[in-house]
């Protein structure tokens, strides 16, 4: 590495002499083969911080602004406000109207979103290397100019999209207030950790617009933000346009940072709730720890994995392989003020949570006779190598680390010191903190009990909060005026786009072998790692014929992920993880698939495992025992869950109960039931083959290099498998009403949809019918979620849009919608689905949407993943080499008059089913005023 740190009279350069204000403080290259993410550091007088990382890879540019204001800003009676905040960040500001800042990102072929934690809430867009300006330009109005463009309606809205946004991501979700009963029970009263980020729903109706005023006055200034900016720019050009648009805005309050003292436990404190949406018990246990980039961090993440990561890690071996539990794992988290260690157990029926948790005691002292080995710091090293340089694949992976570490430590060149310490963790380290930590520690205990079963807690609750001695600190929020910036150049004009980009498709190779097996590739050496994908057909649909045994693939699939001949499923673990390698086995709808990746330089010892995986499984009965009963205990939990019901009841009304495309490719209880360890032997003899097996190899290897590696391949059966072509789904005679009763739901999941019999085609009638559905539910400023998100604020995101494949297609809207408001969302669903049908898209739209999809190939090519997706694509319809020229073709040559036929054509309100899973005491009045048929179902889609 070479750094340069140049004196600040030697690099102040001045605007009235026609240069930047800012004042480069550092600048870091890459040197060897070390691994470091090259930036050069700005600061500019009003505090600014610019960090640029310069990568000419892609044609693409990633923007994030990373504000030092997280939940941890907040107080007791006004908790959410850092989340709530980051919401009204998106509602326009004095130069960016309303529902603006969506839509001028995605018609420039970007993305972008927002996120806020304990500590942090940042912004962010990838967008075409062309459109850096314009960008730089949203980011700057809304952190200069935002609040006279905040209203009391866009308040009041957000306000509903946030609480819908708690309903759906924890009120109404199994095990989703676990982490609101362990904070609040873990840290002192007051804590700022001792309560989520999206915070209580009483502080979120308390707020008003004022309060959210002065939390942007005091903590979003461009002296608590740090702007990053990654991909193919040049330095100085970004740094002349972010002082242009971030120069002359005033500096806010100074921030200090936080530093409260370390949490402790003066006893075991138990606690415990039911939760209405959980079929299953389970067991949590937290011990307060280090925070972030302490010096134990490294050995407490190797302790983590030991006792609870994996199949080789002491709670699989103690509780989970034994079938005392269905899963138990733990995890270390680290944030800025405060660490965590915490257990998670979920008991199989039949076994207390006071059972699990003398079994987790009984375990610690298993792992305290077993010890720590070399194989275990090998393993961690090995596996924390590969996660850093994977995290690296992007250049918004790349921006994000820099912008973390910029904001909590000051300096963004800290990867190599990270892996530096991950790579230096001992024996002794691990036995130390396990000692300071964990050993004979006090802990929080969470008992999750189940509704309407008798059950226990792990103990009685012998914890009550303390909240007297409390007293609310002064952020300084009084006295705070509203400055805004004084301009030479006039901020209402938005900037034009730069020349642009070069968009180059990933250039690729295709091998036939003789014995049938298909291998694409594409080669990339940004990053010395590989991915392969193997998909052998088979899959769901080889029970097409026979549906007595659906999820038979499924279990196949998690038999190969267990032992083989030469290793137990622990063994491989290990292998795998030393070399810091990744091997999985999925089914897909017609397939079996074997995913690898791993380090380049590891890719024989890697490919020897996964042969070893295909060629010679084991196949036990305890395996299948286990895996058997885990599956039969995870239905229960699924059919607690509104979302996963409904997925699995629309494809059953979509293509019928005996239709293998409605049945669930996991099974059912009565299916899985009648699995045999033979059938699994059966399967795996009569479906391996090289006929029609798939191969797609991404990453820093050779068509030379990796054919050879592949040879074994040929090993495989040689055989023609048929699968059974798919029944055709019934059609639909009118629109109706299904209606799934799930008693207490806050929220109520909505689908609407029908089959449309309208398969993938990469240049034909599907991919123009997508670029058709764009303006209605393909984007977030389509039609659906405007109305149901932005402007009703009933939903957390609304969507609708084809979906295709070989065999079928469908088109669906879906969407949670709070539960009282289901009768008037139904109605504008099927208002904005049939004004579509009956008027089409506007000339507006049909621009908007040439322009957002017209320049996303920036965005399409960048990542290992994304590349696998696009010759993969190729392989599995047998696409043409140029296939994106004929899209681009199409789109730019698409009328609105073809674009309303298409319209007309594929969306049929008149002919769809409208699935809807809630509460039905509160909705269904309402919903018998709409004039449908209503028809009433079970949870899994049976009629009552």
């Amino acid at each position: 590495m070479k750094k340069n740190l140049l004196a600040a009279a030697a690099i102040c350069l001045f605007t009235n002499l026609g240069f930047s204000q800012a004042r480069l403080v550092e600048k870091v290259e890459k040197k060897g083969s070390e691994l470091v993410i090259p930036y050069e550091k700005y600061v500019f007088p009003n505090g600014l911080t610019l960090v640029v990382h310069e990568d000419n890879s892609d044609p693409i540019v990633h923007v994030d602004v990373t504000y030092h204001v997280g939940s941890a800003r907040e107080e007791i009676k006004k908790s959410g406000f850092a989340h709530f905040f980051e919401h009204m960040m998106f509602q326009g500001s004095d130069n960016v109207g309303d529902e603006q800042h969506f839509k001028i990102v995605t018609a420039a072929g970007g993305t972008l979103n927002g996120s806020t934690n304990l500590d942090r809430t940042n912004y962010y867009e990838t967008v075409p290397n062309n459109q850096l300006e314009k960008m730089l330009w949203l980011e700057a109005d809304r952190m200069g100019f935002l609040l006279d463009a905040v209203t009391q309606k866009k308040f009041e809205v957000q306000r509903s999209t946030v609480k819908n946004e708690r309903g759906q991501n924890y009120d109404n979700r199994p095990y989703g207030l676990v982490g609101e009963f362990t904070s609040k029970n873990l840290y002192p009263y007051g804590h700022p950790y001792s309560w989520l980020t999206i915070g209580y729903l009483e502080d979120l109706d308390r707020v008003d617009v004022n309060d959210l005023k002065k939390f942007f006055l005091r903590w979003y200034g461009p002296n608590n933000a740090t702007l990053t900016i990654g991909g193919d720019v040049k330095a100085a050009d970004v740094v002349k346009m972010v002082d242009k648009y971030f120069g002359s805005i005033p500096a806010g309050p100074a921030v200090e940072k936080t530093v409260l003292p370390a949490v402790k436990l003066s006893g075991d404190r138990y606690a415990s709730f039911t939760d209405n949406y959980a079929r299953l018990p389970i067991l949590s246990k937290t011990y307060p720890t280090v925070p972030n980039y302490d010096k134990d961090m490294g050995a407490l993440s190797c302790l983590a994995q030991i006792l609870g990561q994996g199949k080789n890690s002491i709670l699989y071996q103690q509780i989970v392989k034994s079938q005392k539990a269905i899963s138990a794992s733990s995890f270390s988290r680290f944030n800025e003020l405060a660490g965590e260690f915490s257990f998670q157990i979920t008991p199989f029926p039949g076994f207390s949570l006071s059972a699990m948790d003398s079994l987790l005691k009984q375990s610690l002292v298993a792992f305290e006779k077993r010890g720590v080995t070399d194989e275990d710091i090998e393993k961690f090293k090995g596996g924390i190598e590969a996660q850093y340089i994977n995290g690296l694949q992007s250049v918004s992976g790349k921006v994000s680390q820099l912008a973390a570490f910029n904001t909590f430590t000051g300096n963004p060149n800290m990867i190599g010191k990270l892996l530096d310490m991950y790579r230096s963790v001992t024996k002794e380290d691990v036995w130390r903190v396990y000692n300071q930590y964990l050993k004979d520690k006090p802990s929080v205990t969470i008992s999750v009990l189940t509704k309407g079963q008798n059950q226990k807690p792990a103990a009685p609750d012998n914890y009550t909060i303390d909240t007297q001695n409390y007293t609310a600190p002064n952020y300084g929020y009084d006295g705070l005026t509203y400055t805004k910036a004084k301009d030479n150049f006039d901020r209402s004009k938005t900037p034009g786009n730069g020349a642009n980009p070069v968009v180059k498709v990933p250039p690729f190779w295709k091998k036939d072998l003789p014995s049938g097996v298909k291998i694409i590739g594409t080669a990339n050496s940004e990053l010395p790692t590989v991915t392969i994908s193997i998909s052998v057909p088979g899959g769901h649909l080889a029970q097409a014929s026979d549906t007595s045994k659906i999820g038979l693939a499924s279990m196949v699939a998690d038999m190969l992920n267990e032992d083989t001949k030469k290793y137990t499923a622990e063994q491989m673990a290990v292998e795998l993880q030393k070399l810091g390698s990744f091997i999985s086995v999925s089914q897909t709808l017609d397939g079996i698939s074997f995913n690898v990746q791993c380090l380049k330089k590891n890719v024989d010892k890697t490919l020897e495992l996964l042969e070893e995986k295909m060629f010679s499984p084991n196949f036990t009965a305890d395996a299948f025992n286990r895996l058997q009963k885990q599956a039969l205990e995870g239905f229960k939990q699924l059919k607690s869950q509104p979302a996963a019901i409904a997925t699995n009841v629309i494809d059953k009304l979509n293509y019928g109960t005996g239709n293998i495309l409605g049945l669930s490719d996991n099974g059912t209880e009565s299916t899985v039931k009648r699995l045999s360890l033979k059938d699994v032997q059966d399967y795996y003899n009569n479906y391996m083959t090289s006929q029609g097996t798939k191969v797609v190899v991404v990453g820093d290897i050779t068509e030379g290099e990796i054919l050879p590696k592949l040879a074994f391949l040929n090993k495989l059966p040689n055989k023609k498998i048929n699968l059974p072509n798919p029944a055709p789904a019934p059609a639909i005679e009118k629109t109706k009403i299904y209606l799934i009763d799930v008693p207490k739901a806050a929220q109520t999941e909505f689908r609407v949809s029908n089959v449309t019999g309208l398969k993938y085609d990469a240049t034909g009638e599907y991919y123009k019918a997508g670029l058709m559905n764009f303006a209605l539910g393909g984007a977030f400023n389509s039609r659906v979620n405007l109305n149901l998100r932005e402007d009703k604020g009933w939903t957390y995101g609304a969507r609708a849009g084809f979906a295709g494949d070989k065999y079928t297609g469908e088109y669906q809207f879906s969407s949670g919608i709070r539960a009282n408001a289901t009768d008037s969302a139904l109605v504008e669903v099927m208002k904005e689905l049939k004004n579509y049908a009956a008027n089409g898209i506007t000339g507006e739209e049909l621009a908007f949407m040439k322009s957002a999809i017209g320049q996303q190939d920036a965005l399409r090519y960048e990542t290992g993943n994304q590349k696998a997706g696009f010759i993969g694509r190729i392989l599995t319809y047998d696409l043409p080499a140029n296939f994106v020229e004929t899209q681009n073709k199409i789109l730019a040559s698409l009328t609105k008059k073809e674009a309303d036929a298409l319209a007309k054509k594929w969306i049929n309100p008149d002919k769809m089913n409208i699935l809807l899973v809630g509460d039905k005491a509160k909705i269904l009045p309402g919903l018998q005023k709409l004039g449908y048929e209503i028809i009433e179902l079970d949870i899994d889609g049976n009629r009552k």
